[in-house]
């Protein structure tokens, strides 16, 4: 006993133990690392692109909203000089934004409300159906300066397609884009051809719900409209909001419809704010007022999104929740 506990063996025992050889990296922790290396070395481009083309032009204009600037001399810092003509003296500024809203609004509505019955129907064992969402869906793709120039042809009233199929039923069409009254409903209906990539984000939202949902409700004896009503919309919810705030952005920046079909008239009935605010920069080189133009329509956009958003928490149903 007193053999195995010699002073020699306890010394040995309270020394500390012998430092570890540094293990060499397995190859699974190389690949690791060449791959996190990877990572950001890719991501690199990305925010580059996002500091130099999107913030940094940001927080300039958003400077260049204070100042007086014509795009070419130094800039003129006048603080809120801008802001108090864009909403005190400036005849275009309130009438420009009423017409983007009901561009907006009624583009929205009758956009969601189109997609999601088409989506509704394409969504059943209807004959063909492959081909109708493929048809439905290509406007969504040509879009842009052709599918304006298109819609110009057939705004037409004297040689436009419109015009002809109403004149065969016996209605006198209207000059479309030649009149106050019908130029923003015009855009409007030209606008409504674009919904397939809405319709296609619907088909993906109802394809989603478990038919084991509608099963149940045909076997408590609910009809179509009931199963529609008590079934899918709450379980579409998410989906339609998200396709109801998409579509708020997109619209409340419309410019290019306006500018290559009416150039904002007839006697600006379509004159809407992005039009405006191209005019005062590029037009008039009125850059320093645009860029507070420009910030005004941002936040808009911004606060409508958060006011949409908290309408909405008690209104959409999640899967599970």
């Amino acid at each position: 006993m007193n053999a195995l506990h010699t002073p020699t063996t306890r010394a040995r025992e309270a020394a500390p133990p012998a430092p570890r050889r540094a293990e060499r990296p397995t190859r699974w922790q190389r690949f690791r690392r060449s791959e996190s290396a990877a990572f950001y070395l890719f991501l690199v481009p990305w925010i580059v692109g996002l500091v130099g083309l999107t913030l940094a032009p940001m927080l300039f204009s958003l400077y260049a909203g204070f100042t007086r600037w014509d795009g070419v001399h130094s800039p003129e810092w006048i603080g809120l000089a801008n802001f108090r003509v864009m909403f005190g003296s400036d005849p275009d500024f309130w009438p420009s934004f009423g017409r983007t809203f009901y561009y907006a609004g009624a583009r929205v509505a009758l956009g969601v409300l189109m997609a999601l019955a088409l989506a509704a129907i394409l969504n059943t064992r209807l004959p063909g159906r492959t081909f109708f969402r493929t048809v439905f869906f290509l406007p969504a793709i040509v879009t842009g300066v052709p599918m304006f120039v298109v819609w110009s042809w057939m705004f037409d009233p004297s040689g436009g397609i419109l015009n002809y199929l109403l004149d065969k039923v016996g209605i006198a069409g209207p000059a479309w884009l030649g009149s106050t009254t019908w130029s923003m409903p015009a855009l409007i209906l030209m606008s409504l051809t674009a919904t397939g990539g809405t319709m296609i984000i619907f088909l993906a939202g109802l394809q989603g719900i478990p038919v084991e949902l509608r099963e149940a409700a045909i076997v408590d004896g609910a009809g179509w409209w009931h199963r529609f009503r008590a079934v899918t919309v709450p379980l579409l919810s998410p989906v339609i909001l998200f396709n109801v705030v998409m579509g708020l952005i997109t619209s409340l920046q419309v410019f290019a419809e306006p500018f290559v079909m009416t150039q904002g008239g007839p006697e600006r009935s379509t004159y809407v704010f992005g039009m405006y605010l191209y005019n005062e920069a590029f037009w008039y080189s009125n850059v320093g007022y645009a860029s507070a133009l420009a910030w005004v329509q941002f936040l808009v956009i911004v606060a409508l999104t958060v006011l949409v958003l908290r309408f909405a928490r008690r209104r959409v149903h999640y899967m599970g929740s």
